[in-house]
């Protein structure tokens, strides 16, 4: 059975550019210029299991994209936040015996407790030994605000722990 699952996917894989994988985690519609923060943000360097990584693929969806697949890892729910935080409404697949098991479309959350960094040297959580708190206070051009000063912090200036 196995083997004609394989047989299948081989057939099915002629002229694509990226192939299937077994088991892990595939991560999709990657805006390009965001993919290798990505890689880097998962420290993808330093796994041994083998790792797919492509960019400036043609899209539909964005024009061109990026792609990420894992094999044998999956994601935790801080790496996901994380990663919606660089490239939110990236696409995420879960792979099991070949199979996407799980898909989500990943979006900025909400509440942001202890991964970003906040910018006023004067905030308490740069002065005292606490977590970071920030509140999403606009979706669409990604603004934070932090929960103990008030600082709005902008995409381009989210300093990721």
């Amino acid at each position: 059975m196995k083997a004609k699952t394989q047989d299948a996917l081989s057939k099915q894989q002629e002229g694509m550019l990226v192939t299937a994988i077994c088991n892990g985690t595939v991560i999709d519609h990657i805006p390009p210029k965001k993919l290798f923060k990505i890689a880097h943000l998962l420290q993808l360097e330093d796994m041994e299991e083998p790792i797919t990584i492509g960019n400036n693929l043609d899209s539909h969806y964005l024009g061109k994209k990026g792609i990420i697949k894992i094999s044998g890892r999956m994601l935790s729910d801080e790496e996901a936040s994380r990663i919606a935080l660089i490239a939110p409404d990236v696409h995420i697949n879960i792979i099991k015996d070949y199979e996407v098991v799980d898909k989500r479309t990943l979006h900025l959350p909400e509440e942001i407790i202890g991964f970003v960094k906040c910018p006023n040297a004067k905030c308490i959580t740069n002065n005292e030994p606490m977590h970071t708190h920030f509140h999403l206070i606009d979706a669409e051009h990604e603004v934070l605000c932090c929960h103990y000063c008030g600082r709005k912090v902008t995409e381009d200036r989210i300093e990721l722990l």
